[in-house]
């Protein structure tokens, strides 16, 4: 597991920087990829799958995240549930896309959505 301050590996900021992917996206896919292997503690600890746990069950558990109290208010703690919780969405939908369940996606897998969903984006304008 990653060192507490780190919410993703220099590996895995390094693809998401070589995606073709504009800083908005890229920011939204670095939070996708820390939800998602949160996500998975999360299901793990409430013996769910991802896609069925509840925002209070998502939000408990980042409140009782040992790496998010530090030196973090309440309303950071607050945002930062919303932000996991709100890559739920973006997760179920690669992971029905490529017809697996949301634990087993990967971070290519993540990063490559995010690549397409980008691509589909600037195609509409």
């Amino acid at each position: 597991m990653n060192p507490p301050t780190e919410f993703l590996t220099p590996e895995e900021c390094a693809e998401v920087d070589k995606a073709l992917l504009t800083s908005h996206d890229k920011f939204t896919t670095r939070v996708a990829i820390y939800a998602l292997r949160s996500l998975k503690q999360v299901a793990l600890q409430e013996g769910v799958a991802i896609a069925a746990l509840q925002p209070e069950q998502i939000e408990n558990w980042v409140y009782q995240d040992s790496s998010l109290q530090a030196g973090l208010d309440r309303q950071f703690r607050q945002f930062f549930s919303r932000l996991v919780i709100s890559s739920t969405k973006p997760l179920i939908a690669a992971a029905r896309e490529l017809n697996v369940e949301v634990e087993q996606l990967t971070v290519p897998q993540v990063i490559a959505w995010f690549e397409k969903e980008g691509k589909a984006k600037l195609a509409q304008q």
